[in-house]
């Protein structure tokens, strides 16, 4: 993969499936009292990462989706390498609409969160691609990503693949956040359709769950470590679900077995009568 960097790791488990861990939208400030609608975002991704750590899941690996910062900075960047460092797991990201994602290349190594764009692991391979759009909402996949992904596949074809790409690549149902949706999802949805070894994209940027199916392949959202967003809603809405995180299951035969799990119902209340972010 031409200007990429990869990595492999050997599944921990002796049945060969590989466990992930997904974190997304952390929403973190260069200021740790930073708040995102009236929730401490430094303390909820903290209370997160306990939660996950407490549960004991046996990851071979940590996905987060994006949206890790708030305010684009160098030091919220710092501030998550600190939080994460713990997990046990190595970690890998792909940048969100909120991301500099050319100052997350650059920092991210020397911080010891890897900046690979494609991790082997068992019988599965995982593609990073960049949907940010540099300080606008909606996403857009360029086709040079496309074709990484492509070329990933054509290597390869032994392996399933999981893309993974911060901008959900379907529509929600809800007006307004389908304005913010990844804006060339129909390429995105034939060209994805015609990569016969894909089973599987990971997506954040919804704060909510979401699981369905696109085609043949699989679409998993995992909810925010922040604010959640009301499902299906017209206007801007949060949702009174608390934080959360996904954990999933991938098997040597293709299936994925999939858990959200969340901080307990009522922790981190944000302002409910937000209208926007």
């Amino acid at each position: 993969m031409d200007g990429t960097q990869s990595c492999t790791l050997t599944p921990r488990s002796t049945d060969g499936k590989v466990r992930v861990l997904q974190l997304s939208d952390c929403h973190l400030f260069a200021d740790e009292s930073g708040e995102l609608l009236g929730v401490n975002t430094a303390q909820s991704f903290k209370a997160v990462l306990g939660a996950a750590r407490e549960q004991g899941y046996p990851c071979d690996l940590v996905l987060v989706t994006g949206d890790i910062s708030q305010d684009y900075s160098a030091a919220s960047y710092r501030r998550f390498a600190s939080m994460i460092s713990g997990i046990g797991a190595p970690v890998f990201f792909l940048p969100g609409n909120h991301d500099d994602g050319p100052l997350e290349y650059r920092i991210f190594g020397e911080l010891g969160i890897s900046t690979a764009r494609r991790v082997i692991c068992g019988a599965w391979q995982f593609v990073l691609l960049n949907s940010e759009v540099y300080s606008q909402a909606h996403g857009w996949v360029l086709r040079s990503e496309l074709e990484m992904l492509r070329q990933a596949v054509e290597e390869r074809r032994d392996l399933m693949t999981c893309v993974c790409i911060h901008h959900f690549p379907l529509l929600t149902g809800s007006a307004w956040l389908d304005t913010q949706t990844l804006h060339n999802q129909d390429e995105f949805r034939v060209f994805v359709k015609r990569m016969d070894t894909v089973r599987l994209v990971l997506s954040g940027h919804i704060h909510q769950e979401a699981d369905t199916l696109m085609g043949q392949v699989r679409c998993i959202a995992s909810p925010s470590t922040s604010i959640q967003f009301a499902p299906r809603s017209q206007e801007f809405e949060l949702d009174t679900k608390a934080p959360g995180w996904r954990c999933l299951e991938l098997s040597q035969d293709g299936s994925v077995r999939t858990e959200v799990c969340r901080l307990p119902e009522g922790c981190f209340t944000p302002n409910y009568s937000a209208r926007g972010y």
